[in-house]
């Protein structure tokens, strides 16, 4: 979807290739630093690209549109589903509250048993 770093770095290195024959007679260092150049911006667009491509992948695989798959239905759920969930997770909620409130007074016991230790040394 979004191709742009392979587009910038695609332009760039057909605007590198493109000037390296209208600069190789001008400097013998020029030709070695596109000799060096040239390849690597190459380099960088295929690794943009396949990096790119591999996102849409993973991203693609997971999220489909509801429409482009005429198969799949919209799930609503039921009154009685919504009651079920809603009491599985209340339940869930009470036994998170029990499970801190008993590590709040274990907390609680351990401080007071470290004051006692510390009037006592």
């Amino acid at each position: 979807y979004n191709h742009l770093a392979t587009v910038v770095c695609g332009v760039f290195a057909a605007v590198l290739t493109g000037l390296w024959p209208l600069f190789v007679d001008f400097a013998p260092v020029l030709n070695i630093v596109f000799l060096m150049a040239v390849p690597i911006t190459w380099f960088l667009v295929v690794i943009c690209w396949l990096a790119q491509k591999s996102t849409d992948y993973v991203h693609n695989s997971k999220h489909k549109p509801a429409s482009a798959n005429p198969k799949t239905a919209k799930h609503e759920l039921t009154l009685e589903e919504i009651k079920r969930i809603s009491k599985e997770l209340t339940q869930d909620l009470n036994d998170v509250r029990d499970h801190v409130k008993i590590k709040d007074e274990e907390i609680l016991r351990l401080r007071h048993e470290i004051a006692n230790l510390n009037t006592m040394a």
